[in-house]
């Protein structure tokens, strides 16, 4: 886990995917290694799912994919044996957290709430899904929590924008975070890849500079 949240911490924004039709994997794939995040968190939401993860891994082993929205141990299973990297769940699920670590497989339950978040440090999990993000009060509330467990490290998702995203990159608990502005769905389903490369060049550039601004500040 501490090697994944250092790279995951290095990318700084996961996209975060819905895809529809695994003939477009390796095309969005493509756009996300060629615009600087060559990383995916891949919804387990549709029937595509699987197959574009193993299409993404096949052909572009340096990325870091995983699946999203998991919900059970099966699913976990598929999605590893597609080729999955870390998995990631919408809340906190004990035995979904339980059988990933066993098999020291990357998990990153959601947790929004003291108790979740006592469960996950319980496990030994450093690193935690804040979401959805917005909704569950933003950077504020990701303060709140991080002050009685100042070790714990926050990847807000859901609602996490290219207007808000400095807010959220700045606060020194979070690692990274989640979002689909610049890959969404209706795009990937109708192949405007160059236009998702150029978002995503956008993004990473835009983390590049936060992460500056943030380090420069640190130094005064």
């Amino acid at each position: 886990m501490k090697d994944f949240q250092e790279k995951i911490e290095k990318i700084g924004v996961i996209p975060v995917i819905v895809i529809d039709e695994a003939k477009n994997a390796e095309s969005l794939a493509e756009a996300l290694v060629a615009g600087g995040l060559p990383c995916a968190e891949i919804t387990f939401r549709t029937q595509a799912a699987e197959e574009s993860i193993r299409i993404m891994t096949q052909k572009y082993p340096e990325m870091i994919v995983g699946a999203g929205t998991v919900l059970n141990v099966e699913q976990v299973e598929r999605a590893m044996n597609a080729g999955a990297r870390f998995i990631v769940c919408p809340g906190f699920d004990s035995k979904v957290v339980d059988y990933c670590l066993e098999r020291k497989i990357p998990v990153l339950p959601g947790c929004v709430t003291p108790s979740e978040i006592m469960q996950a440090i319980a496990c030994g999990l450093k690193m935690v899904k804040f979401f959805p993000a917005v909704q569950f009060g933003g950077v504020a509330m990701i303060k709140a929590l991080a002050a009685p467990y100042n070790e714990m490290k926050f990847v807000p998702t859901g609602g996490v924008n290219k207007e808000n995203l400095k807010e959220f990159l700045s606060y020194k608990a979070v690692a990274a975070c989640g979002g689909s502005w610049m890959v969404k769905r209706e795009w990937i389903q109708n192949g405007e890849f160059d236009r998702i490369r150029s978002l995503v060049i956008e993004a990473a550039k835009l983390k590049g500079e936060i992460r500056s601004e943030n380090r420069n500040e640190k130094r005064r």
